[in-house]
């Protein structure tokens, strides 16, 4: 017998491991690409602002589009990282040696931020609840930036391109740029490189558009971009907040974190000039206070979004669960009383009518005797499927009681009803699942058997026990007379 392949006798988790060392399929090395080129711009245009030394910027999202590529696409792209942060470092200042180390420590930096994020922070997901926010912030902002730091400014200061006393200095510009890239930018790419598409409304489509002028016209007459104002002081720092709270709550995390992005933008055209709330000696100091604070604001407006997101979720599961059987998911007895409540209504309007089918699965009892309530209940979720499976989209299944259930069908008379019916028993013998089930069937129609609900629901029934009554066997199909 031939010899097994070694690739065989590895385990799971090795073999997506070996499979980043596969030649890449061509769109694999177009998003490479790509990723290299705007990790390569985004560094050149960010080092434009660095003033106390060439190599360190408080402004760097390239730590956020390295975390982003990550997460999205998988690990196996560090490459890209690495090629576009040798690129962008040797092209700057210092040597190949240095710019090796500073590209390691980027490339470290982002494959240890995006593995924390995947193993303890729900990967591409980490947006979605508070508490992965706060452990991407953890991993993403705080703890691997440290590492891109202490790699970089330590391989300038060995080959003599930064003086060691200036380490202290350079070490928190590097670190809280590479922070801040990682807490503005990460998200937005991931929650809008995830779902691009807009299915708003056109009242929310003139809302975001209110919104976003306002925090536009909000953020430039902060920070001087359309005229030249002194706003300095606590209470103008906040001027911009009331517009972010209101975009993560009307909107979510997705909105807010590109709302975040244009507050950053203008933000540091001013700052850069001379202008807004954050304007202190130097250049690098305000840019650090700034980044510092559109971190915090991130970061929290995320995690507003986040619990506004949860809050609505939580909602709409406790209308679901108001209205609806837990175990079969049809309607719950409520809904079934609105649901005939709104045809006798359509009914008084144009005068169709419309039928209640009431079904009652046969020998219950004897199925939770003999196999198991599991089974049992097993047994009632089979005749929900089926009920599902023969009405039209407009048709009400519902859960009646116990092992009873009923179908309104609008528009439908009693003759149609029927044949709805036999449907429904035709499946259910036809089903080979054991145990067999059939259920006995009684029909009602409005206005012709009773005029209000209560009356129309005990000519069903009626009818259903009437049938139960006359056939010990297989039912039959009655209506009430």
């Amino acid at each position: 017998m031939a010899n097994p392949s070694p690739v065989a006798n590895i385990s799971a988790p090795g073999r997506r491991e070996l499979s980043f060392l596969r030649v890449p399929a061509p769109k694999q090395i177009l998003i490479g690409l790509s990723v290299c080129v705007v990790y390569i711009l985004a560094g050149k245009l960010s080092l434009r602002l660095a003033s106390v030394h060439p190599s360190a910027t408080p402004v760097w999202p390239p730590t956020g589009i390295a975390v982003a590529t990550l997460v999205a696409f998988g690990l196996r792209f560090w490459p890209s990282i690495f090629i576009g942060a040798f690129i962008v470092n040797l092209t700057t200042a210092g040597s190949i040696l240095t710019s090796f180390g500073i590209s390691t420590g980027n490339t470290l930096e982002a494959v240890l931020a995006s593995y924390l994020v995947i193993r303890f922070a729900n990967g591409r997901h980490a947006f979605e609840r508070s508490r992965d926010i706060l452990r991407f912030a953890l991993y993403g902002g705080a703890l691997s930036t440290a590492v891109a730091a202490t790699f970089g400014v330590t391989s300038l200061t060995l080959g003599g391109y930064a003086p060691w006393s200036q380490y202290g200095l350079i070490w928190r510009t590097w670190w809280l740029g590479d922070a801040a890239g990682a807490l503005i930018f990460t998200p937005f790419l991931l929650l809008w490189g995830a779902n691009l598409s807009l299915k708003w409304t056109s009242r929310q489509l003139v809302e975001a558009g209110m919104v976003l002028v306002s925090l536009t016209a909000a953020a430039g007459i902060l920070f001087g971009v359309f005229f030249h104002a002194r706003m300095s002081g606590d209470p103008w720092t906040f001027f911009c907040t009331p517009f972010l709270v209101w975009i993560a709550f009307r909107f979510g995390q997705r909105e807010v974190s590109a709302a975040i992005c244009v507050l950053s933008a203008i933000a540091v055209f001013g700052t850069v000039h001379g202008r807004g709330p954050f304007v202190r000696e130097t250049t690098n100091e305000s840019l650090l206070l700034l980044q510092t604070f559109l971190s915090f604001m991130a970061l929290m407006t995320l995690i507003f979004g986040a619990e506004v997101s949860e809050r609505r979720r939580q909602e709409e599961h406790a209308r679901v669960l108001a209205v609806s059987d837990p175990l079969t998911g049809l309607a719950n007895y409520r809904l079934l009383l609105d649901r005939l409540d709104s045809e006798i209504k359509r009914y008084m309007r144009d005068g169709h009518p419309f039928s209640v089918i009431l079904l009652d699965l046969d020998g219950l009892k004897k199925i939770n005797d003999a196999h198991g309530h599991v089974v049992g209940s097993l047994a009632l979720c089979r005749v929900a499927e089926v009920l599902h499976l023969s009405c039209r989209a407009i048709d009400t299944p519902a859960r009646y009681g116990g092992d009873e259930f009923a179908l309104v069908l609008p528009g439908t008379t009693s003759e149609d009803a029927r044949r709805v019916a036999q449907r429904v028993s035709q499946r259910l013998s036809e089903d080979v699942e054991a145990p067999r089930l059939s259920v006995s069937i009684g029909i009602a129609e409005y206005p012709r058997d009773g005029l209000d609900i209560e009356h129309i629901l005990s000519a069903a029934d009626q009818a259903l026990y009437n049938e139960k009554r006359r056939v010990a066997g297989r039912p039959m199909v009655t209506q009430s007379s």
